[in-house]
């Protein structure tokens, strides 16, 4: 891979555009716009750092005393590109407004000031065209559409974070919201500027979270951390099953992931137990237990050794395949405390549904990959590698272009890879899995994130950031 040079971010806050022709990155009140190709800056804004008028009133300064509007007051929380990278949203939350940018004309832009209740997150729509902002307290989210100036609201959203969905197709937004005690689930047009088509109460008490199916027909819903208890309904509101294991774990529903065809649904608490079901029954058809013993069928790959140190972070060298059964130890979990450290953190399918991701915090060093065959295949999934890693694994993501690509990094100067695509002398394909030493003094991989074309990585440490590109190969003339 070759790597870039070293560039500041502030907040984790940079991004490919969705064509990966362009980087996004902000560094506290600016917004700075690269080229892939070169990384030469193409173009650069500082947003309007006056907080909104409601957020000057609401923090009103004492009597001969002023309210400081400088740029470190009100810094970028949030930056992200529209649908077709026409467009980039700056949102700063301290100051209650939302600014947006003009890729194509520098000189325009605009401005959303938020009212009295106050801004905890911006979002772009599927459209590229509209702006959804979510207010302080679960009051409402008002819809702001760039190409008209008018906007809507929709009341009481229950969560601004993982309580909302667009189906695939951009046309319903699908809102969790709490009415008068009680759990409901929203379905608004957007394109009838976000007109109610449906408002239905859902059978949960205390609703977690939801996840809508990739085909859009159906909506996973479970209940919080202390009931172990997921629905599956329509878009009508209409329940076809419920799940909950036999005997009920002490603790509820951690993780959910649909299958990219929906035709699954993996399901995890805190039990270091994966259930999978299918969109037939709805009930399991296998589970996954997180076990200390690993047979010797499956690929066991680990990390050599103060790697590190002898190549002073230089190259890349290959992880050593173990052979036999191997033996991972589990840490212990005390389940009187909150937040016990067990379960899946990462529930995560692949591009094409036939290998599931796992990281389970009672391995915290550890990777675990299930396969799952093809329709024409009998269905048999099973545990097929295992990365193990010296430190814990801070994040995984699969390439979202290749079906059998992961990376992986773990908080050191590193960056991990996985790949099922090598072909070896016999022309059939195996599995290579690399450590990849990031060419910096002091970088140490915290995050990452692919480009749409799974050609390149963003690695951010906590103040800086680089991008990996892989290398092509260019075939020499005969």
């Amino acid at each position: 891979m070759d790597f870039t040079e070293i560039y500041k971010h502030s907040g984790s806050l940079v991004s490919f555009s969705p064509g990966a022709h362009f980087i996004l990155n902000a560094v506290l009140d600016r917004v700075i716009v690269r080229k892939t190709d070169s990384f030469q800056i193409s173009r650069t804004w500082v947003i309007d750092s006056t907080p909104s008028e409601s957020i000057v009133l609401l923090n009103k300064p004492a009597k001969n005393s002023r309210l400081s509007s400088d740029s470190k007051s009100c810094t970028i929380s949030q930056a992200s590109w529209s649908s077709d990278s026409e467009y980039i949203l700056a949102a700063s939350v301290k100051g209650g407004f939302v600014q947006v940018f003009k890729l194509r004309d520098e000189e325009w832009t605009a401005r959303i000031d938020c009212g009295v209740e106050g801004l905890v997150k911006a979002v772009w729509a599927p459209d590229g065209r509209t702006v959804l902002c979510f207010s302080d307290w679960g009051l409402r989210v008002t819809v702001w559409s760039l190409v008209t100036g008018s906007s809507s609201y929709v009341q009481f959203p229950l969560y601004p974070d993982k309580g909302f969905a667009f189906r695939a197709d951009g046309r319903y937004f699908v809102l969790a919201e709490r009415h008068k005690s009680k759990d409901k689930l929203g379905i608004y047009d957007t394109s009838e500027s976000y007109k109610l088509v449906r408002h239905f109460t859902l059978p949960t008490s205390t609703l977690a979270s939801f996840a809508l199916s990739p085909t859009g027909n159906h909506i996973a819903v479970w209940e919080g951390p202390l009931e172990y208890k997921l629905h599956i309904l329509t878009l009508a509101g209409n329940r076809l099953a419920s799940f909950s294991p036999e005997p009920e774990p002490v603790l509820g529903i951690r993780e959910v992931a649909w299958h990219p065809t929906g035709m699954f649904l993996a399901i995890a608490g805190w039990d270091d137990k994966v259930y999978i079901l299918d969109s037939l029954s709805w009930s399991p058809v296998t589970s996954f237990e997180l076990s200390s013993r690993i047979s010797s069928e499956v690929a066991v790959w680990k990390e050599p050794a103060k790697w590190l140190e002898s190549t002073q972070g230089r190259g890349f060298l290959s992880y050593e395949k173990l052979r036999g059964p191997q033996t991972v130890t589990l840490n212990k979990t005390d389940h009187t405390k909150a937040n016990p450290k067990s379960g899946a953190v990462q529930l995560s399918w692949n591009q094409t549904g036939s290998l599931l991701l796992v990281r389970y915090e009672t391995t915290p060093t550890a990777a675990h990959l299930y396969s799952f065959p093809s329709p024409s295949d009998a269905f048999a999934p099973r545990l097929r590698t295992v990365l193990l890693h010296s430190q814990a694994i801070s994040q995984a993501r699969w390439n979202p272009a290749r079906k059998g690509s992961l990376a992986l990094c773990c908080g050191n100067g590193s960056l991990y890879t996985w790949s099922d695509e090598w072909e070896n002398e016999s022309g059939e394909q195996e599995e290579i899995a690399e450590c990849i030493g990031v060419p910096a003094k002091e970088f140490d991989t915290r995050n990452i994130s692919w480009a749409t074309d799974g050609k390149g990585l963003i690695l951010m440490d906590k103040e800086t950031f680089c991008c990996a590109f892989e290398v092509e190969e260019v075939e020499s003339p005969t």
